[in-house]
């Protein structure tokens, strides 16, 4: 697996019909395939963000979502970033995610973390508890869902889940790639160096040179090669003509980059990449002007000579 160049969908609001949200969505995806993007995401919420919209803004859930995007594209890996393990069931998640697989042809990404956003939780009926709570309920669903990627039958009587020799099938590959997204140094990237392929870190830009060397030093604890734990960074990218860095809000002022596509480059080499960290995961804000035909392909000219070397 390899996560150098992303983008994230994040926003459902194009100022179009609801007959038109979807169209929209696929049209994003198909153009950031052919503009050489190595990934797509969604975002794992039922509603919509604080920072993005109000809560009551269009969402679409995920994993059906990405199974039509998985029909109407044809390189880019598929996932959420990340979704909330307190949404579903372990063996649920195993079957949506290898079913995701299947239906990619093998362009299925795992993104999972603890869920964090208390709103849904509360509406929704899904239990919330403390941040332990639910770093628990993870490390319990990872001894189910791991296993039943690979093909294996695990019986798991835990505090949170229980199984019966659990099985998925169909199945693609014996690896589906994993992500995780974080920064906590105590837990977080620990747990990634013991599981995960890929880390997202959610930091600013002024924390990222710390955050790599954290990565570093857990890996090194447990005699993994710190190379093998790829890391990428979730950021938005202001994109077009007359846009200039003045523009980001000052509460995205350490997660935004912004000008034309050449400059968002510089940007991102400067602020990203030079502080060692492997790639970038874009979402481009719809909310005001809605979905600009031609961004992306100028962001993917511009970036991709940057992060594949």
């Amino acid at each position: 697996m390899t996560i150098r160049l992303g983008l994230q969908i994040n926003n459902f609001s194009y100022g179009t019909g609801v007959d038109q949200l979807f169209p929209t969505v696929i049209a994003q995806a198909k153009e950031a395939d052919e503009a050489g993007f190595d990934s797509v995401f969604l975002m794992d919420h039922f509603y919509q963000l604080p920072g993005i919209g109000t809560y009551d803004q269009p969402m679409l859930e995920a994993y059906t979502a990405l199974g039509a995007l998985a029909a109407a594209t044809q390189n880019v890996q598929l996932g959420t970033l990340v979704t909330g393990n307190t949404y579903r069931n372990p063996t649920l998640l195993a079957k949506a995610i290898t079913t995701l697989d299947v239906i990619s042809a093998g362009r299925a990404i795992l993104g999972i973390g603890t869920g964090w956003f208390e709103l849904e939780h509360d509406q929704l009926g899904y239990d919330f508890g403390t941040f332990t709570d639910r770093f628990e309920k993870l490390g319990e669903a990872l001894q189910i869902i791991l296993p039943m990627l690979a093909g294996e039958r695990p019986t798991v009587t835990g505090k949170h889940y229980r199984t019966q020799e659990a099985l998925a099938n169909p199945r693609f590959r014996d690896h589906i790639p994993l992500m995780i997204g974080g920064s906590g140094e105590k837990k977080t990237i620990p747990l990634a160096a013991k599981h995960f392929d890929h880390l997202n870190v959610i930091a600013g830009f002024d924390e990222l040179a710390r955050k790599v060397e954290v990565v570093r030093q857990r890996c090194e604890e447990i005699d993994r090669d710190p190379a093998t734990l790829e890391t990428s960074m979730l950021i938005g990218a202001l994109v077009g003509d007359g846009v200039t860095p003045d523009m980001i809000p000052d509460d995205f002022r350490q997660r935004m980059v912004a000008g034309s596509a050449e400059q968002i480059a510089e940007q991102v080499q400067s602020k990203v990449l030079d502080a060692g960290i492997d790639g970038v995961i874009l979402f481009v804000p719809t909310q005001v002007v809605g979905y600009q035909p031609g961004h992306l392909t100028a962001l993917g000219e511009a970036l991709k000579p940057l992060v594949t070397g």
